[in-house]
């Protein structure tokens, strides 16, 4: 899609991870129907090998293109994402340790156990992952309406696995974080703009920021973004620790996956900095 760079999931990890030294990195994620999973335990698991104990492998079911680009990736209009479920099992078969007469091996791959992770915007997913004991990873950042059902599925279906002993939860949310609440509301707007053109289907490289998003979109749009991106915390140091505190303590998550699509890359650091501050006064409070 024109303005992701992440298309090449596994390419983009590898140079991430390259480029870092502790932090782990993860696919946020594969769209597994779109790839065998042979593929895709010899992509992670050469990572892993490269990279010991920093990879994760998150899995989604949606297509994420139109049939025509599907069949080009795949080749196989017969897979699709029903065939999710027994794709997942057969990758999580091919990065764990090799059983007596298995013929098809993963090299590398085998006896990797990349940890999975199932994401999702849906009660689907939070029940898959339920059942296969994985951690379920919801993306609220932009499609927060099943969020709380979502979560409260997964925890009350899960069933510990080799992987997992008990739920584990992440929720995704946008952070547009600068000194002042305008600021951070004019960064904000680039992404505004991006989801009115990828609705109108004319989707780009990230716009510029404005100052008046109301000559930009219509009184429909402006709702339907408004409810898409309502997972975010967009304004000063002090607004977005209190955003992100009473996320925290409405969903119960384990882990925040923060997102910035900020036009200037200083105002993206920077933002990315008063986060990581916040993280730090939240992490220092006491559990509730």
């Amino acid at each position: 899609m024109t303005g992701i760079a992440s298309a090449a999931t596994s390419v983009v990890i590898g140079h991430v991870a390259g480029g870092t030294k502790t932090i782990r990195v993860g696919s946020g994620g594969v769209m597994l129907p779109n790839h065998s999973p042979l593929v895709i335990a010899e992509q992670f698991g050469t990572l892993e090998s490269l990279y010991p104990g920093r990879i994760d492998l998150g899995l989604g079911r949606a297509p994420g293109t139109d049939q025509f680009t599907a069949r080009a990736l795949r080749r196989d209009l017969a897979t699709t994402s029903e065939n999710f479920p027994h794709d997942v099992l057969e990758l999580q078969a091919l990065l764990g340790d090799v059983q007596p007469n298995q013929t098809i091996r993963a090299v590398p791959g085998m006896g990797t156990k990349v940890p999975l992770w199932i994401l999702g915007s849906s009660t689907f997913g939070a029940q898959l992952a339920a059942m296969l004991g994985l951690p379920f990873a919801f993306a609220s950042h932009f499609a927060p309406q099943m969020m709380m059902p979502a979560l409260r599925e997964y925890r009350a279906r899960f069933e510990p696995s080799a992987q997992l002993d008990k739920p584990y939860a992440m929720v995704g949310v946008n952070v547009f974080a600068a000194e002042s609440d305008a600021e951070a509301q004019r960064m904000f707007s680039s992404l505004q703009q991006q989801f009115i053109n990828l609705r109108r289907g004319t989707p780009g490289p990230l716009p510029p920021p404005v100052d008046d998003m109301d000559a930009l979109w219509s009184p429909a749009e402006k709702a339907m973004v408004g409810q898409s991106l309502s997972c975010s915390a967009v304004g000063s140091p002090t607004v977005v620790e209190e955003k992100l505190k009473a996320l925290i303590a409405e969903t119960g998550a384990d882990e925040l996956m923060t997102t910035g699509q900020i036009y200037d890359h200083a105002a993206r650091l920077r933002s990315f900095e008063i986060a990581a501050e916040v993280r730090g006064r939240l992490a220092a409070q006491p559990a509730r």
